[in-house]
């Protein structure tokens, strides 16, 4: 390897996007390479066990698979200007946006590619078939997109997009819009000058999905134009430069956002918790599938039903584990703002049973008196 890192991805992938934009923030010796057919053949599926992108490969050889721990890993061998906040409510809110955007945004990312993809069929399904046909005719390349991204597709209405929720989705990401549109008119990024772990999270969806698919780019450069030059700056940052807001502040503008996330967001975050907890009871020992059937959501006031995804706790018991590892006294200092972001009571329901990851599985480890 020429560079000291390597990211293999795709242009079209959520999470791509997101180590991407951080790789370049902090300005590291790196490399993309297309994850083509023959990549996934004689790499990903022989390290990492399954079709998943992006990873990330060292000059040594060591993998590192999903974007969460390949920041973690970079981090700790490059500190210098942390996407990290040092103080504790800054820190916990950004934890728990980048929670927001891995595991919520999902929804109407994925709605918005699949559900209008007769609006964006030559690019979306030619993205796809680039891939395994690099230097195919577009039709060739449609058509094989069209076999390729069959996998993903099926996945939308085990998200909870159906005919009954898609108003919904589409009302809640157009309030999301609107409240980040406003934010960004006045910060450049979520807590400052700089990005944090909040703002990579957000860009996975809001980038590879809703800002560049050509249907929902067009809603968003008209609608919300703040937050597609958000993107803008994320995907091509001033390297290792700014700084988070002084003395701990949240800015105002982000409160709906905060607010929003616990309305949305926690019910079903909990609904998970309790499922993967009894699902250890009946299966002592065993690793955790990333679906354990489904359970009834809400969004936007209209009720309807939804994969459990197991996976999901494991991003929740970041911003967890960092709030109960603070002192009373920082706990005591955070609860009224907690209390009115509408995270407090969700941080304080006690996780019987934690998740951790190890090689791509999930394994629940340890119960919680």
């Amino acid at each position: 390897m020429s560079h000291e890192y390597t990211i293999y991805g795709a242009d079209l992938s959520y999470y791509t996007g997101k180590i991407r934009a951080y790789m370049r923030y902090k300005n590291l010796d790196w490399e993309e390479k297309a994850s083509t057919l023959d990549i996934y053949q004689k790499l990903i599926l022989p390290r990492v066990g399954a079709a998943i992108i992006p990873i990330l490969q060292t000059r040594d050889d060591h993998i590192v698979q999903d974007t969460t721990d390949m920041i973690d890993y970079l981090e700790s061998r490059h500190p210098e200007s942390s996407i990290y906040p040092t103080t504790p409510l800054q820190k916990l809110v950004a934890l728990m946006l980048e929670f927001y955007g891995d595991e919520w945004l999902v929804i109407p990312a994925m709605h918005y590619r699949w559900n209008y993809i007769d609006q964006q069929k030559d690019f979306v399904l030619g993205g796809f078939g680039r891939l395994g046909n690099p230097n195919g005719s577009l039709e060739e390349q449609v058509a094989l997109g069209e076999q390729m991204s069959a996998p993903f597709q099926g996945v939308v209405k085990k998200l909870g997009v159906t005919e009954n929720t898609i108003p919904a989705i589409e009302a809640s990401y157009h309030e999301l819009l609107d409240i980040l549109n406003q934010h960004f008119s006045q910060h450049p990024f979520l807590l400052g000058t700089k990005p944090s772990i909040g703002d990579y999270g957000l860009l996975g969806p809001l980038y590879a999905h809703l800002g560049r698919d050509p249907y929902p780019k067009a809603e968003m450069q008209e609608r919300a134009p703040e937050v597609f030059a958000w993107i803008e700056r994320m995907n091509n940052p001033a390297p290792l430069s700014g700084e988070f807001l002084a003395d701990d502040e949240i800015p105002t503008t982000l409160i709906p956002l905060l607010k929003k996330m616990s309305q949305e967001q926690l019910p079903d975050t909990l609904s998970v918790i309790q499922h993967n907890h009894q699902w250890l009871q009946d299966n002592p020992g065993g690793n955790l599938p990333r679906q354990l059937g489904n359970h009834d959501f809400s969004i936007g006031g209209i009720t309807d039903s939804r994969m459990i995804s197991s996976y999901s706790q494991w991003m929740f018991q970041r911003a967890y584990g960092f709030y109960h590892g603070l002192s009373d006294d920082n706990k005591s200092q955070l609860e009224v703002a907690l209390n009115d972001y509408g995270f407090l009571d969700a941080l304080n329901t006690p996780i019987k049973t934690l998740v951790e990851r190890k090689t791509g599985q999930l394994e629940l480890v340890e119960a919680v008196q």
